[in-house]
């Protein structure tokens, strides 16, 4: 019999890594395909003292979850990002905060779905009277822009053997524990296969451009996307974006956490300055 489908409406988790002080800030952060929130753990070390980390695990991809339901995780984009925009109003709603959005590799196309649907939101809310938050600023690595689809082979539908080839020689990132163990493997593939699924068969939900500042990441030595093929995300903002990249192949953000964290947290200070200084400019003498 044919694996279950979770529903459409899976419920999204956060997983909240506290600031070492009182937070005044909050920083989503989307995993990479087959990733999460270990990945992210270590980040408040690096941040400034009042930024929580808040790490969006996508439906079906939480293993505990998944067997106990016994069915398979969502392949699709749209509803991973339902999901997601949920947990995400849900805990704006109850206690907000400023926030930023970070995702790497597929974690990037999420956060700018996620990004163009909460500056929708906001948008309709401030129109009606509400309060509703846009992000102040939208971190995207590792992936080239959303309106480039997927080329070249597709790999989530092969036997699980030439599919955890195909991903490590494509991709890399497959530990060699989880290979080796046949029940870690389990809980590991069903998440990681979809997510592959995800984007390779994703296509824009939407052709509304991101509206607020945008920085771009990659690793100089990263095949998939090429360094030269980052600045393309400028065709899905409506304002500059800019453009860094650090030593490193795909996974450079495990190496490079402290000068990546360094400059995100710079970068959204200066962002949440220049807000400050034209909503002071607008406001009648």
């Amino acid at each position: 019999m044919a694996d279950q489908q979770l529903a459409d409406d899976a419920p999204a988790a956060l997983i909240r890594f506290a600031a070492a002080a009182t937070p005044r800030r909050r920083l989503f952060c989307l995993p990479f395909a087959g990733g999460g929130p270990s990945t992210y753990r270590l980040w408040p070390k690096s941040l400034p003292s009042d930024v929580e980390v808040v790490v969006v695990v996508l439906p079906g991809r939480d293993p505990r979850t998944r067997a106990a339901s016994g069915a398979s995780p969502p392949g699709s984009m749209a509803p991973i990002v339902s999901a997601a925009l949920v947990a995400i109003e849900e805990l704006q709603a109850t206690d907000p905060l400023p926030f930023a959005i970070f995702g790497h590799s597929m974690g990037a196309l999420v956060a700018y779905e996620l990004t163009v649907e909460l500056e929708r939101a906001a948008s309709g809310s401030t129109a009606a009277g509400g309060r509703a938050r846009a992000p102040a600023h939208l971190f995207v690595s590792g992936r080239r822009s959303p309106d480039e689809v997927h080329e070249g082979e597709l790999i989530h539908d092969l036997p699980d053997d030439a599919f955890l080839d195909s991903m490590q020689r494509l991709y890399g990132g497959v530990p060699e524990a989880v290979r080796q163990e046949p029940e870690l493997l389990a809980l590991f593939l069903p998440g990681l296969r979809a997510d592959v699924q995800v984007f390779e068969t994703y296509e824009p939900l939407t052709d509304r451009l991101v509206q607020c500042a945008v920085r771009v990441y990659g690793g100089a030595d990263d095949r998939r996307p090429k360094p030269a093929a980052l600045p393309g995300w400028q065709r899905l903002v409506g304002r500059d974006i800019s453009v860094r990249t650090f030593p490193g192949d795909h996974f450079y953000l495990h190496d490079e956490r402290a000068e990546l964290v360094a400059d995100i947290a710079a970068h959204w200070a200066a962002a949440e300055s220049d807000v400050a200084i034209a909503a002071g400019a607008s406001e009648p003498s």
